[in-house]
Formats: C-alpha cells, structure tokens, sequence
C-alpha cells in the first residue's frame, strides 16, 4: 500500500487539472458570453460577475474557491497521522501550489487563466489550522478594504499581501517552528502572495492611472 507522502506526490498532477479547470470560462460561455472577449478580458469572478452580474461572481468564485480547499482538505486527512516535518508541509503545499498555478497557467486555454485569489483563499483555508487563522485574516482584509474602495484588484493585492503577514505574526505568537518544519509554508505564503501582486500588475498601472474600474460603475 503506498504511503501518505508518495499518494500527495502522484495527486500534485490531479491538483493541477483541478486548478486548470475554468470555471469562470465555462460559466460565461454557458450563458453565451466568453469573458476572455468581453471587459477585462480575465476568466476569473470579479470579470464574469462584471459581464453577467453578481449571482456569477459568486458562483464562479466559489467554483474557484473549491479547486483549492478541495484538494487541501484530502491532503490534509492523508498527513493527520504523520509527525510533523518539512517533508509533509511541503508536500501538502504542493498540492495547494499546483492548483493555484493550475488556475494561473491552464493547460486547457494555452497557460492562461485568472489571478488565482479565489483558488488561493482555497488553498489557505485548507491548509488547518496553520494557514486557517491567517486566510480569514486576509479574507477580512480584502472585504474592508473592497468596501472602503470597491477596487477589486487593491483589495486583492493587500488580502495577499496581509496572509503571509499575518501567518508570521500568529506563528511567533504561537511559537511554531518557522524556521524549522514550517519553513515551507513560510516560503509558500510569500509566493503567493507575490505571484497574486504579480498576476495585478496591469491593475497597478490601472490604479496609478486613475483608470481602474471601480465595483459597481457603468463602464464608458
């Protein structure tokens, strides 16, 4: 029978079909709309639900949300009996890196695909209890700032920036061993991050320019 670590590392393929899935796609040309053509241009919620209004945001970004918890739940009751050590925190970050870049780099629309926040949030969520506490943390960021702004995309950006920020902090609180078994996951967390900012960064032209589309506004 094949062990906990060799089972995660055959699933690292699966996670990233699972993340290449476009959901955002799929949804927008179910209701005769290819989003990839249309506003944005993205595949992903903010894009969709901007074409076809806010039922399909929420629904893709759901859809989004799953492709990371899905698989980080899984990987998580095969690695709940096993010691902790960085062999399993990276093997776990596998899967949820995968799916994210599934989600980023497609294989299905030729590498492309969204920004990869919603499959991110998944991935954090998944991963209990150590990036639990960290993703709502987050999570609480981007809706503040969204609510204060209603720039999708800073509010993305400062959601990302803020997970690993805030991982540091509750780990050295909780005195977790960040730069021992959990040094991957320290890694994880700022590579995220820095690919989501990355993934913005005609977002951040956008917003110096004063362009950026704002939530809720009818496009001129």
């Amino acid at each position: 029978m094949a062990s906990p670590q060799l089972t995660l590392l055959l699933l690292v393929p699966l996670a990233y079909l699972v993340g290449a899935t476009p959901f955002g796609l799929l949804v927008g040309l179910w209701r005769g709309v290819d989003p990839r053509k249309a506003g944005s241009g993205n595949i992903g919620a903010t894009n969709v639900g901007r074409l076809l209004g806010g039922r399909y945001f929420a629904l893709v970004f759901s859809l989004d949300l799953l492709k990371g918890l899905l698989p980080m739940l899984f990987a998580g009751l095969l690695l709940r009996d096993q010691p902790p050590s960085r062999e399993c925190y990276l093997l776990w970050l596998l899967i949820g890196f995968a799916a994210i870049a599934g989600h980023m780099f497609s294989i299905f629309i030729r590498f492309k695909g969204g920004k990869g926040v919603a499959t991110s949030a998944g991935v954090m969520l998944g991963l209990f209890p150590y990036f639990t506490s960290a993703g709502v943390f987050a999570i609480l960021i981007f809706l503040i700032v969204f609510k204060t702004t209603r720039y999708v995309s800073a509010a993305s950006m400062l959601g990302a920036i803020g997970f690993p920020a805030a991982y540091l902090t509750i780990g050295l609180l909780a005195h977790w061993p960040l730069l021992g078994a959990q040094l991957p996951l320290v890694v994880f967390s700022t590579l995220v991050a820095t690919l989501i900012v990355i993934k913005h960064r005609t977002n951040i032209a956008r917003l110096r320019a004063g362009t950026e589309h704002r939530a809720g506004e009818a496009r001129t």
